[in-house]
């Protein structure tokens, strides 16, 4: 069956008090173990801003929930092997520029279309398509390296790069890469983005049947469904009631209450003390962990002795454990430590000292001090902007204030600004701000491709380095594993000296999980896969 769940029970300690419980209005679950229904409460605050469409968004939850709708040509193993899916075998020329796969030939889109090796086509060509902009699937996809997908007969396809793309089969499990039916592609493309009945349509355990932004998603089970990872059938309960709760305490309590039959998203404050029954799953995520981007082409940060100096200026250990209460690591590299590639020996290699993050802005100039203890330079402020996405949970709003405090102790002044979507991408886009967060999930290291190359869509430091350019290329070409954790590891101990991008923790996925629930099980990336599971 698909990848081994990981669970265990949480020690997790109160932050706080809870905030008042606020329940949600959902009719309680069904519990026929062979029809009924399972409500799963999720955070999807932005899914209605145009994120319904994982080809498109870069936002981990719109992959979450539309996997229940849409499938992919292999399916990643826990030991990061892969599997069959809607492919049943495979082949990778020696130099790794030629993908050939043998598709299933009993695979129909819950519109009943057929799948096959025109529609393999038709979605690899619609997501690197400039029309369709798309960042993250196209990066996935090789972006510029995708030469294109070749129907070599009904149920076999070749997808060719102009250079050896070693990555390619992780992306390929991904919901990022799945399958939209082909009718939908051809007469509603410009609707998959809002998505919504009859439009967000594939091969999927499910079916997307009603949809009510910012309030719920209703998933149907589809009753053909008989192609799923080690040939799973279609689910033993009929309706998938997604609720989007942004509140983390509206999650907890829906699923304290039996409203709900699990959570995600579950912050460590909230997560200890649910009550009997409840089971928390955590799983760290692969990738590069929640982080600050250091924008080197705006403001100050463009002095490397100011950017050392403000990652050696927080107490990232202290913040991490009191808010995490240690259930989140402290980030010591780029990559997260369940990565493949990940260099632990940066582990303790820049811890917080004061001292010397105070010398090294001395060093850069940054000597006279305000009225306010702020350090001063030719008449102007050392101080920057972070802006962040909406919305922001609790526990990213207290590290932000550590942070801010800790900085301010050196004289290095933070403002923060939380902005909402729209006003987000007019400063993200044009770059006019100097620093910005986020946390970005993924099993291949290739991942940094898109933060740290020239040309990266996630380039938020602005990093334009020949030489990094070059080793992030040759990873990207490099078949043999041991050769990309090389490259890998020069990359991470790059940034440790350099610090465009200043690592903070390591996120877990945390799941509450109701006592009906039976069989549920995790991808590599901690989000619930429902193939196996039946509600008591």
């Amino acid at each position: 069956m698909p990848a081994k769940s990981v669970r265990r029970l949480l020690p997790f300690a109160a932050l706080a008090a809870a905030s008042a419980l606020v329940l949600s209005a959902c009719a309680a679950p069904g519990s026929d173990s062979e029809g009924g229904e399972l409500v799963w409460s999720i955070e999807g605050a932005n899914l209605s801003a145009g994120h319904m469409d994982p080809q498109v968004s870069q936002l981990d939850v719109s992959g979450m929930v539309q996997r229940a709708v849409l499938d992919s040509l292999v399916f990643q193993e826990e030991d990061g092997t892969f599997s069959p899916w809607l492919a049943k075998s495979w082949e990778v020329s020696p130099d790794s520029t030629e993908y050939t796969f043998v598709l299933r030939d009993d695979v129909t889109f819950t519109d009943g279309e057929k799948f096959d090796a025109a529609a393999v086509k038709a979605n690899f060509d619609r997501i690197v398509d400039p029309e369709t902009a798309s960042a993250q699937a196209s990066s996935m996809l090789g972006a510029d390296f995708y030469k294109g997908t070749e129907v070599v007969d009904d149920h076999t396809v070749t997808v060719t790069f102009t250079q050896p793309y070693a990555p390619f089969l992780q992306a390929a499990s991904t919901p990022q890469l799945g399958f939209y039916s082909p009718a939908v592609l051809e007469k509603s493309a410009d609707k998959l983005k809002a998505g919504g009945p009859g439009v967000t349509v594939g091969t999927g355990p499910f079916e997307l049947t009603e949809y009510t932004p910012d309030q719920e998603i209703v998933y149907t089970r589809n009753d053909d469904y008989a192609w799923g990872p080690h040939d799973a059938k279609a689910p033993k309960f009929e309706t998938l009631r997604v609720e989007i709760q942004p509140e983390a305490s509206v999650r907890t309590g829906v699923v304290t209450s039996g409203e709900a039959d699990l959570a995600s998203n579950i912050p460590p404050n909230l997560a200890k003390d649910l009550g009997e029954g409840i089971t928390v799953d955590s799983i760290e995520y692969p990738g590069l962990p929640y982080s600050l981007y250091l924008n080197e082409k705006y403001g100050v940060f463009a002095d490397e002795k100011v950017r050392q100096a403000f990652a050696r200026g927080i107490d990232i250990d202290a913040a991490v454990e009191e808010i995490y209460f240690g259930q989140f690591p402290r980030a010591w590299s780029i990559l997260g430590s369940t990565t493949p590639g990940y260099d632990a020996s940066l582990e303790g290699s820049w811890p917080f000292d004061q001292d010397a993050a105070n010398a090294l802005l001395d060093e850069a100039g940054w000597t006279a001090r305000d009225t306010d203890g702020i350090r001063m330079k030719d008449g102007k402020r050392l101080s920057v902007r972070w802006i962040a996405w909406t919305p922001v949970p609790d526990d990213r709003a207290a590290l932000a204030n550590a942070i801010q405090s800790d900085l301010k102790g050196i004289g290095f002044e933070v403002e923060r600004e939380v902005l909402e979507p729209g006003a987000y991408n007019e400063q993200y886009e044009p770059k006019t701000f100097d620093l910005t967060d986020w946390g970005f999930s993924g099993v291949d290291p290739d991942l940094l491709r898109s933060h740290l190359h020239t040309d990266g869509f996630q380039n938020a430091s602005q990093v334009s380095d020949p030489e990094i350019d070059a080793l992030l290329e040759q990873a990207v070409a490099t078949s043999d594993q041991d050769e990309r954790n090389e490259l890998y590891t020069q990359l991470q101990q790059w940034n440790a000296t350099y610090t465009a991008i200043v690592p903070l923790y390591s996120p877990s996925a945390i799941t509450a999980v109701g006592e009906r629930v039976e069989g549920l099980q995790y991808d590599l990336y901690g989000r619930p896969l429902f193939y196996d599971v039946t509600v008591g």
